[in-house]
């Protein structure tokens, strides 16, 4: 079956809506956990890792809209992209909050010792500092005032990666399973980067 290059708009409209309901369901979780008293035995560690991982999730996801597009030629993929890399910083502002708010008690000299002894600690909000300019130049209009800068700006989303998946991997103790997992991805797709980057380099 051929793969759509372009969808319809009311269709493509339907997509969209569907991928912002389902993108909040992660949220839902947590809160229905917690009506439910069912968070587990360290509630506060629970709500800060899911929502640390999602982010991390949402922007693997972003990242790996363009090899996808390119690779099934599906375009409207794009028109995704977005939204998605929004979502991931919507779950990091969740995270970074939860940290700051249930953990911390907003107890900034403690974060900022924190932040100075544990060095996953720095990573993570090194990457949650990187991701507020991405953020807030999202729009159309920020786009068009950047001009190429815009584009040059949000390649700081590959570092992001590298930050959110070094901040998981120093984070995790035991099982490094999932951090494996997240890491394997994330070079993957660097990985495609870089080759489509030295394809057009020897071609031009």
């Amino acid at each position: 079956m051929e793969l759509p290059t372009r969808l319809p708009p009311d269709r493509l409209i339907t997509v969209k809506r569907t991928i912002f309901v389902l993108a909040l369901l992660p949220l839902l979780r947590l809160v229905v956990l917690g009506f439910n008293e069912d968070l587990g035995a360290n509630p506060v560690e629970f709500v800060i890792r899911s929502n640390g991982t999602w982010t991390l999730t949402f922007l693997l996801i972003t990242l790996g809209i363009t090899p996808l597009r390119k690779i099934t030629g599906m375009n409207w993929l794009l028109s995704l992209r977005r939204m998605l890399g929004l979502y991931a910083f919507f779950y990091a502002v969740l995270h970074f909050l939860s940290y700051v708010w249930l953990d911390q008690w907003f107890d900034w000299g403690a974060i900022v010792k924190d932040v100075a002894k544990h060095r996953y600690v720095l990573v993570g909000f090194a990457a949650f500092l990187c991701l507020i300019p991405l953020a807030a130049t999202s729009t159309n209009a920020m786009m068009r005032r950047l001009g190429r800068n815009w584009q040059t700006l949000h390649r700081l989303v590959y570092l992001i990666g590298v930050l959110g998946a070094t901040h998981y991997w120093w984070l995790v103790k035991k099982d490094l399973t999932q951090p494996l997992i997240y890491g394997a991805v994330l070079i993957l797709l660097l990985g495609y980067r870089l080759l489509t980057k030295v394809q057009r380099t020897s071609i031009a």
